[in-house]
């Protein structure tokens, strides 16, 4: 009985990682070895990345709510606590998209934020 050897596989896994490297500098996206290790790292780059993108985005989200409340007399800190008083619950990306495009809502919800916390 003949004896299998990895040559198709093998070709198979160096393929899907060089076709990941696609569009690398030099040797990078040649080279199994170098590909390989590009690979990798950039994937993990990626994964962090995505994770990273949800901080900038809750950051960029209660600087703009930050603004508005401060706008109608409120810090961002006792704006959030009053509309926990008030029992309203909004997610800080609908408060920040309101805070931007609807600026009489906005300050509805601080008049009523204001009144709970006095």
């Amino acid at each position: 009985m003949a004896r299998i050897k990895g040559g198709v596989g093998a070709k198979k896994r160096h393929n899907r990682v060089l076709k990941l490297a696609k569009g690398y500098r030099g040797a990078r996206s040649k080279q199994y070895r170098v590909a390989k290790q590009s690979v990798m790292r950039a994937l993990t780059s990626s994964y962090a990345g995505r994770k990273e993108r949800k901080r900038q985005f809750r950051r960029l989200w209660i600087a703009r709510i930050n603004a508005a409340a401060r706008i109608n007399g409120l810090s961002y800190s006792k704006f959030m606590y009053g509309l926990k008083l008030a029992g309203i619950e909004m997610n800080r990306k609908m408060l920040a998209e309101m805070a931007v495009n609807d600026a009489d809502g906005f300050a509805t919800l601080a008049q009523k934020a204001k009144s709970k916390i006095a």
